[in-house]
């Protein structure tokens, strides 16, 4: 049996994003309340009609297309070809799809930047992350906002799973977890027709003070934190997400 692995690679959501085996072991992810988050996002933020609103990584758009719904001029960015290939067959004259590479800014200017669902912090190096946060304030409109959604880092460290075994599709992934240097790591384990995959998710396990210094460096002036998508106040210690709103 041959053996695929991205382990070596410092790219590794280059490979794992694109495979058609990440979008059968994330199925599951609740639309629905991430929809319910797009609704109270554009809503805080008073976004006018027809805004322009960059969801930034946004995989198969999913959550594009529903922002596109909602009145939107949307443009839907990711590094991942095939997931921009499927998510094309939703364009239409408000909702475009481009492979872009987060660390670049954008030559039109958005009136709202959206990077959800914990896709920040996968970069080895620490100023290609500080690049990203620079490239989205460029991305920017005069007045416009962003909002980075990731993991609150204390409960997922509090709450982290070792080892997990999902059965998905007939597919027997196992999972493990744990941190080091600074990442939050997922290996990924499993057979498929007879070949052996391993994949590594890394995310840096930054907190709210690691993100306000980068801001800082970046002239970036941080304005709300919330902690879950109903948009309740962060709480450090129990909080499910960390959201921030900044310009």
């Amino acid at each position: 049996m041959s053996e695929t692995t991205n382990s070596k690679s410092e790219n590794w959501y280059a490979s794992w994003f694109d495979t058609s085996y990440y979008h059968i072991l994330y199925k599951d992810r609740n639309y629905r309340e991430a929809q319910i988050f797009m609704d109270n996002l554009t809503h805080y933020l008073n976004l006018p009609e027809k805004a322009k609103v960059l969801d930034l990584a946004c995989g198969k758009g999913r959550h594009a297309i529903y922002l596109n719904q909602l009145g939107f001029d949307v443009v839907g960015a990711d590094l991942s070809e095939n997931s921009i290939a499927e998510a094309n067959k939703n364009a239409n004259e408000t909702l475009h799809f481009v492979v872009h590479d987060k660390r670049e800014p954008f030559k039109e200017k958005f009136d709202a930047i959206f990077n959800l669902f914990t896709s920040f912090g996968y970069f080895e190096k620490e100023e290609d992350n500080l690049k990203t946060l620079i490239a989205i304030k460029e991305s920017l409109s005069e007045y416009g906002f962003a909002v980075i959604d990731f993991m609150n880092v204390h409960t997922v460290l509090a709450n982290l799973i070792p080892n997990e075994i999902k059965e998905i599709d007939g597919i027997v992934f196992t999972i493990n977890r744990y941190e080091q240097n600074g990442f939050i790591i997922k290996e990924i384990d499993f057979e498929d027709k007879g070949q052996k995959f391993h994949f590594e998710e890394k995310v840096r396990a930054y907190t709210l003070e690691d993100f306000q210094s980068m801001m800082d460096k970046s002239g970036i002036f941080l304005l709300d934190t919330f902690g879950d998508y109903k948009l309740k106040k962060y709480q450090k210690n129990t909080s499910e997400r960390l959201i921030m709103i900044f310009k």
